[in-house]
């Protein structure tokens, strides 16, 4: 029999050993682990590394898991926990002054450049676990429901999170284009 590489095939070789199948599901992941990295670290080299320690975690645990959604819900919240983890351990790092930071050579080719970098601006100065709410409901298109199963948090608190941020950004964001 050929091997497909569906999505149930890869898992199931994957949790009986097979390297292949593992490389093969850690391709089909590699993308939404690093994207959810880099949204919240902003950061290229960062997001790297610790999609890395996310894969690295998978192969240990892979053994355990039920499916192919419980292998994507898995590496979603510990995506998200080692963010966080990530994102507190940087508070204490030493940061540098914009003056010091050279120009970018090139700019941005999206339509809408200040607001975009604005937006991820206020996005990055949200607290760790609201800013991880609102990139797994913005980015990911997760449902309140499903953020409040993967981070193990109650679904209101989840909600509030998601409402007191965007409103936050709101008002930023009116802030900002009414000192224009």
């Amino acid at each position: 029999m050929e091997p497909d590489n569906s999505a149930e095939w890869v898992f199931y070789r994957s949790r009986s050993g097979d390297r292949e199948a593992f490389e093969t599901l850690v391709r089909q992941h590699q993308a939404m682990v690093f994207s959810l990295a880099w949204h919240y670290l902003r950061d290229e080299a960062s997001a790297e590394e610790l999609a890395q320690e996310v894969f690295l975690e998978l192969h240990r645990t892979v053994p355990s898991l039920q499916s192919p959604a419980h292998v994507t819900n898995w590496l979603r919240r510990v995506t998200a926990h080692r963010c966080i983890d990530q994102s507190r351990r940087d508070r204490n790092r030493a940061r540098f002054a914009l003056e010091d930071v050279a120009e970018p050579a090139v700019a941005a080719t999206e339509s809408d450049p200040l607001l975009s970098e604005r937006l991820r601006r206020l996005t990055a100065s949200l607290p760790e676990k609201a800013r991880a709410v609102l990139l797994l409901r913005y980015q990911e298109d997760m449902e309140p429901s499903e953020i409040a199963s993967l981070l193990s948090m109650p679904l209101n608190t989840v909600k509030s999170h998601l409402t007191r941020s965007l409103a936050m950004l709101r008002g930023k964001l009116e802030r900002a284009r009414v000192s224009l």
